[in-house]
């Protein structure tokens, strides 16, 4: 009995803190030269970006399948339960369709709709993280399916992130590129910081890693300043800078990163390596 909470890969929830809260996983997909694998088992993200290099047309990337989606949410159901199931941005994704799909399908099927919570975090990845975090806490309080998405959209509504990347050529080719479009074909060598909410949105382009960093560490203040004291860190194949970062939010905020994680091949694909991204939320949202 209680509310289980279900996120999808895209989050990048270290393993810790998916057994630590019970947090069910849902993987999305990647296709490299034609062959297409779960997320989850790609393991040796050295290989898989020489690859990615490597390879004329590209990765690809899609949701979990309705099937996907009701093999989890099957055995939750037969414990009496509730369930709240927290998904990457629909504006980028079809995985919280595919949710929302496989509760009809369950729901036809003769479950009760009313005990199936399907969510768009309008987010990804860290901010991701933190709202599915924020609403585990509260399953873990007792919280019924509604109180946890009450919990869940408050955590949003605090959330803020930022990301900074090394080009835009990666989600030029994926096709996710939203409004950053405007910044194409500039004749400046950019390091364009970026956030996420219903699609990617230009926040300011800088003109060396350094700055992008420096750009980050100062929005970390801003952050602190504004009361979102959990926060998280987090890159891709760039763990030295990640951990300079991290040095750094730690003097800012006065505390630990809620989690750090390497983003993975999903939206590494459409990002490429490089990316660096710090945000946080509301600490009481988070709290214990």
């Amino acid at each position: 009995m209680g509310t289980s909470i279900v996120t999808d890969s895209t989050a990048y929830l270290p393993d810790e803190l998916l057994a630590e809260h019970g947090i069910h996983r849902v993987s999305l997909y990647v296709t490299l030269d034609g062959v297409q694998l779960p997320e989850v088992e790609i393991g040796d993200y050295d290989e898989f970006f020489d690859r990615l290099r490597r390879s004329e047309a590209g990765a690809t990337t899609s949701q979990p399948s309705i099937g996907d989606f009701t093999s989890v949410y099957e055995p939750l159901l037969a414990d009496g339960g509730e369930i709240v199931s927290i998904h990457i941005s629909a504006g980028i994704s079809g995985t919280f369709e595919a949710a929302r799909q496989a509760r009809q399908q369950l729901i036809d099927g003769g479950a009760d709709g009313g005990r199936i919570h399907v969510w768009d975090s309008r987010s990804s990845a860290g901010g991701q993280g933190m709202t599915t975090l924020a609403g585990a806490r509260a399953a873990a309080a007792g919280a019924t399916g509604e109180e946890v998405l009450s919990a869940v959209e408050r955590a949003r509504d605090s959330l803020e992130m930022w990301f900074a990347i090394d080009t835009l050529e990666y989600l030029r080719k994926g096709g996710r590129i939203g409004a950053a479009q405007a910044w194409l074909g500039s004749a400046l060598q950019i390091k364009p910081i970026l956030t996420l909410g219903e699609e990617i949105t230009p926040v300011e382009r800088v003109r060396t890693r350094r700055r992008a960093f420096e750009r980050l560490v100062e929005y970390a203040r801003e952050r602190e300043r504004d009361g979102a004291g959990a926060w998280v860190v987090q890159h891709i194949r760039d763990p030295d800078r990640a951990r300079q970062l991290v040095d750094e939010c730690r003097q800012i905020f006065g505390s630990d990163p809620v989690f750090v994680s390497e983003i993975g091949p999903v939206l590494a694909a459409h990002t490429g390596p490089g990316l660096l991204g710090t945000g946080g939320i509301t600490t009481e949202l988070l709290a214990s």
